[in-house]
């Protein structure tokens, strides 16, 4: 399936009620691959985009597995690739402690993949280290590159309602 078909399918729920009902759009987060690099380390920057029914889209720079394991496989566990591409159900967001690894910043957001993939353990995070040194990057899962923005998408996702992201690329 292209993926406009994707995101339109993923978009728009269709009511059960009877089938002239509307088609209602729901708050859905997208995740692409951009042209753009972490100048010091040479990322890609991925944009996550919040787009939540009659307001503006929001826009927030992201990492996603380690500049040079890009083109790993990115259904298998631990090679440091990109989230595979597909459809996943958003977790609640939960505040990390000072037990919890470092570079996971101070919230993890869950997400769980709604096909077959050979990776787990997967989420949205502060990626503290990006840009910065040998660490920038994650092993697999969202890493936003600035911290206020971890904050801002916590909320938002509440607020709204939000339980789909859709990995593209």
């Amino acid at each position: 399936m292209g993926l406009p078909m994707l995101l339109a399918a993923t978009a728009l729920e269709v009511g059960l009620a009877s089938p002239a009902a509307e088609l209602q759009p729901k708050p859905l987060l997208t995740l692409e691959r951009t042209a753009r690099r972490l100048p010091r380390t040479g990322d890609p920057i991925w944009d996550l985009r919040l787009e939540i029914p009659g307001e503006p889209d929001r826009h927030f720079d992201a990492v996603s597995g380690r500049a040079d394991r890009q083109n790993a496989n990115r259904d298998r566990m631990g090679s440091e690739a990109p989230l595979p591409m597909g459809r996943y159900r958003i977790g609640a967001a939960e505040g990390l402690g000072r037990q919890d690894h470092r570079e996971l910043g101070p919230i993890w957001i869950g997400i769980e993949p709604e096909f077959s993939t050979g990776r787990r353990v997967l989420g949205i995070h502060l990626d503290p280290s990006a840009g910065r040194n040998w660490n920038s990057g994650t092993a697999g899962c969202i890493g936003l590159i600035h911290s206020q923005d971890m904050y801002a998408l916590a909320e938002l996702l509440h607020r709204s309602g939000a339980n789909t992201l859709v990995v593209a690329q």
